[in-house]
């Protein structure tokens, strides 16, 4: 029998099941040593041996027990050694308790002479106790703290383990390694002194403290070549940015001096944003002479905002230019550690991270771990011990690296890329480092961090830290690195002349590869929208096909008479919203675009009208119509996690990169939207004016007033409409499925591409009336406003505006009441603003006495504000005074009481239609 003893009842590492278990296994060796790990294999040949010699000598298997404690002694390394690390350049290390002292684990300093079998765990072989820890000491405990235990899967820890326990965790670099990682700190530190010296005062958010950042990114941009990494899609905040553009991505030194001269840009109509939110890409070469492209993507002062859109583009490179290949592009997201803790989005991002419709192969996170943020203590930022701790969630492993010590950086930077390429999951180096000033370059950080500040401002820097280790060495003569200094120092002068002589500052076009044939839009782009028919015969036959579901497969009676009332629409020539909206997406999969689409509950669709994909019965196997119909473009819809701003934020990266594909998001319910609000401000209104980036990312929003309450009402267009200027989007409320349809397919029929905001309806998606014919589908395009074809134009006195699902009922409210003398005009394009369109309704309708905005918002919201400024401020429209009818102001967007809903809803017809109801 394999021994035991009640010790091993308190051992933290064997409990009573690991020692049943740990039996079972020895057993399993006795019968086939084969049959165990190699590992195991050698713990118990050596065992059996001790114990046979124990069993001989009649002695008491004391060192039996010791060898369980040695195993707990080696289990405590791999699980806490992180805890009693070397990896804090400027503070000493928190204190935890129990430490690693060998006393708390049974064992005393007159065993670290005796041979234990345990070394063999560790790659070592039997070996003495002093050298068993000696060897975890230099593992676990030095410029590298390892968490990786609480994984779940053996294949990844015993991965993990062999990999730093038979390096030691200690790199061994080559001579001419260790003069790549020095050229590459001295481009990180010299540059950052070039700009305090050259531009005193300016913000540029420098590096200083972090500088061993540029060859850790180097090397995991290095060894993801070798790998097979095509594609590295990086984002980060403003700390380090301009260092990361000028020695990663190697973006001109000249043209960053330009922008920090000031000067304006090539292109008069492009706002611009601050130097340290730009983007930019370039190809470069590797070392081994792999091509390989560099993304930095564009992003706001919001911290965290851009890792979704880094996601998103990185998903949307795999699937269209490698293929699904996901080890050909790798997402690199640099944090810092308050806002990694403090941000939501990190943990919302992570949960994406091994999901079908968002994974992207596994992210390099490299966290600039400033122990501080702006002003706030570490201590203050977060309740967990590490900023990383987010981590843990998705089982990803972390590597905690002191950041003075750039050679174990380059080492980690090399393993994270290895351990990504072999698992596909996401894996985190917190670089444990300092910011030399404040949060910017003119705060003072001494008025809250003095004691902190005092340390750093006698700190020497990576630089000078590294140059002393490699002349101690005598890896480098001691002239090289002060050559490598002064020319580093004269080439970037060389350069700053040349920006003072430049006028303006260049952008980077990115109009080329995916974007190649398409042009930013011009002042007359939006004056009528293109044909976006579809041949009648083309529409029919893929009409048909996208209606029948195989019948080899069993549905669900609800699924089948589903399909068969769609079939009968064909029939009928009665086209529901549903089937306008799948007709959009087959027409353009047909003509070879690919439709991405996600959301909560899309598949189905929330108020389950839409059923792209569809479940065969009493099984979870699934089809998918449309992308089985012949089509050359695919359907790709993901039923999202529960979340608005990262998937929101995901799909603006993803149409960053596809602008031949639609990539669509839908909110649960519109009013939802708002979780995504920062997504929509720093990004979908405004990437065109700051970054000169173009994005057609459509937001299907549902909106519409009936009686859901204030959370299931309104999907706030007043907030769109406020930002909407210089047509950098489109908004629709759109009230036909045709309408619907074209606004669609326009999205991908221009010559340049503009978000689309839609506001779709709910109680429209079965309403009897709100159906097209095939005629609306295959002749004409996108109405901006639709007339009112009931009116007669001379007998109209009174021009009724509206958009989206009211006109229903005031269509009905003026056939009920027979009233002759009202038009009711959609304006089914609410932005830019369809002003020659309506100057034709306007004559039309000249002998009109009033006219009106109708809303079912209140008056402080909806459309309302929007619409007064329009209509004034555009010739066509300028004599026109319009009145409000609609809910009075209020602070909340709907009542929860249907009777007051419907008593309201009533008041806004009465007020329209008072005279004729009175007198019918």
């Amino acid at each position: 029998m394999f021994p035991y003893t009640k010790d091993m009842d308190k051992f933290s590492f064997l409990g009573n099941g690991d020692v049943v278990a740990m039996e079972e296994l020895f057993q399993q060796y006795l019968k086939d040593n084969n049959s165990v790990e190699q590992d195991w294999r050698h713990f118990f040949a050596g065992f059996e041996f001790a114990r046979k010699n124990y069993e001989d000598s009649g002695e008491i298997p004391q060192n039996v027990k010791k060898e369980f404690d040695v195993l707990n002694l080696v289990n405590a390394y791999r699980t806490r050694g992180h805890l009693f690390t070397k990896t804090n350049p400027v503070r000493e290390r928190r204190q935890y308790f129990p430490n690693l002292a060998i006393e708390n684990f049974g064992l005393s300093s007159s065993d670290l002479e005796t041979t234990f079998q345990a070394g063999t765990q560790i790659g070592i072989g039997a070996a003495k106790l002093k050298d068993i820890i000696a060897h975890l000491e230099q593992t676990y405990c030095q410029s590298i703290g390892a968490e990786y235990m609480y994984i779940r899967t053996p294949e990844v820890i015993k991965w993990l383990q062999e990999k730093m326990e038979s390096s030691k965790n200690t790199p061994k670099f080559s001579i001419d390694e260790k003069k790549v990682i020095l050229n590459k700190l001295n481009q990180a530190v010299v540059f950052e002194n070039f700009l305090h010296t050259k531009f005193v005062g300016q913000k540029r958010f420098s590096l200083e403290g972090a500088e061993a950042t540029i060859p850790a990114l180097d090397a995991v941009c290095e060894k993801g070549a070798d790998l097979g990494i095509e594609d590295f899609v990086i984002g980060m905040a403003h700390r380090g940015r301009l260092n990361v553009l000028a020695n990663i991505l190697n973006k001109t030194y000249k043209d960053i001096f330009t922008e920090f001269e000031g000067r304006p840009s090539e292109d008069s109509v492009f706002d611009g944003d601050v130097k340290y939110h730009m983007g930019y890409s370039s190809d470069q070469k590797s070392n081994n002479g792999k091509q390989v492209h560099l993304s930095l993507t564009p992003n706001p002062s919001h911290l965290e905002a851009v890792d979704p859109v880094v996601e998103g583009i990185a998903r949307a490179k795999i699937d269209t230019l490698h293929k699904g290949d996901f080890k050909k592009v790798c997402p690199i997201l640099i944090h810092g550690d308050a806002a990694l803790a403090g941000q939501g989005i990190v943990y919302e991002v992570l949960q994406m991270s091994q999901l079908d419709g968002f994974k992207t192969g596994g992210t390099i996170h490299v966290v600039i771990n400033n122990q501080v943020g702006f002003t706030t203590n570490y201590l203050d930022a977060r309740s967990s011990t590490y900023c990383t701790d987010v981590a843990k969630t998705v089982l990803s492993p972390v590597f905690h690296v002191n950041g003075d010590d750039v050679e174990a950086l380059v080492y980690t930077a090399q393993l994270a890329m290895e351990f990504r390429q072999t698992f596909q999951r996401d894996v985190f180096i917190d670089v444990l480092c300092y910011r030399k000033y404040g949060h910017n370059e003119g705060d003072e950080p001494r008025f809250t961090q003095p004691l902190l500040y005092k340390a750093i401002a006698s700190h020497p820097n990576p630089r000078e830290i590294y140059i002393k280790q490699l002349q101690a060495e005598g890896s480098i003569a001691a002239d090289l690195a002060k050559e490598m200094e002064t020319s580093f120092k004269n080439l970037l002068q060389e350069k700053l002349d040349e920006a003072k002589q430049t006028e303006k500052a260049k952008i980077t076009s990115f109009l080329e590869g995916q974007w190649k044939g398409l042009k930013m839009a011009d002042a007359n782009a939006f004056d009528q929208s293109p044909d976006t028919s579809v041949d009648k015969k083309s529409f029919l036959d893929i009409a048909k096909k996208t209606v029948e579901l195989p019948k080899d497969k069993k549905f669900f009676n609800k699924i089948q008479k589903l399909f068969d009332d769609r079939a009968a629409m064909i029939t009928n020539d009665n086209y529901d919203w549903a089937m306008g909206e799948l007709m959009a997406y087959a027409t353009l999969m047909n003509e070879g675009h690919n439709v991405r689409f996600s959301g909560q509950d899309v598949e189905r669709g929330t108020f389950s009208h839409r059923h792209a994909i569809v479940k065969v019965e009493d099984s979870e196997d699934e089809y998918t119509p449309l992308n089985n119909f012949g089509a050359k473009g695919k359907l790709s819809i993901y039923n999202s996690l529960l979340s608005e701003y990262g998937v929101l934020g995901f799909e603006f990266g993803y149409s960053m990169s596809t602008p031949s594909a639609l990539t669509i998001w839908e909110a649960q319910f519109g009013d939802f939207f708002n979780g995504a609000q920062i997504i929509i401000d720093q990004f979908i209104t405004s990437a065109e004016a700051k970054w000169r980036r173009m994005n057609g990312l459509v937001m299907l929003l549902p909106h519409g007033y009936e009686g859901m309450g204030p959370e299931h009402s309104s999907a706030r267009m007043e907030r769109f409409l406020q930002q909407c200027a210089g047509n950098n989007m489109q908004v629709v409320n759109c009230t036909t499925p045709a309408n619907q349809f074209h606004v669609l397919r326009r999205q991908i029929k221009r010559d340049f591409r503009k978000p689309l905001i839609c506001f779709t309806p709910k109680k429209l998606l079965r309403y009897p009336s709100c159906v097209s014919s095939v005629k609306d589908f295959t002749t004409g395009g996108f109405q901006e406003v639709i007339d009112d074809s009931s009116a007669t134009a001379k007998a109209v006195k009174k021009v009724v505006f509206c958009s989206g699902k009211v006109y229903y009922d005031l269509i009905e409210a003026k056939e009920k009441a027979a009233s002759d003398d009202v038009a009711i005009v959609r304006i089914e394009q609410l932005y830019p603003f369809p002003a020659k369109q309506l100057k034709t309704i306007l004559d039309k309708y000249k002998g009109a006495s009033e006219h009106i905005w109708a809303q079912e918002e209140p008056e402080n919201m909806g459309a309302w504000a929007h619409m007064m400024r329009m209509f004034t401020k555009y010739s066509e429209t300028e004599n026109v005074k319009l009145k409000y009818i609609g809910r009075a102001e209020n602070a909340s967007p709907a009542t929860g009481f249907s009777k007051s809903h419907a008593e309201q809803q009533q008041g806004i017809l009465d007020k329209i239609f008072v005279k004729q109801l009175v007198k019918n």
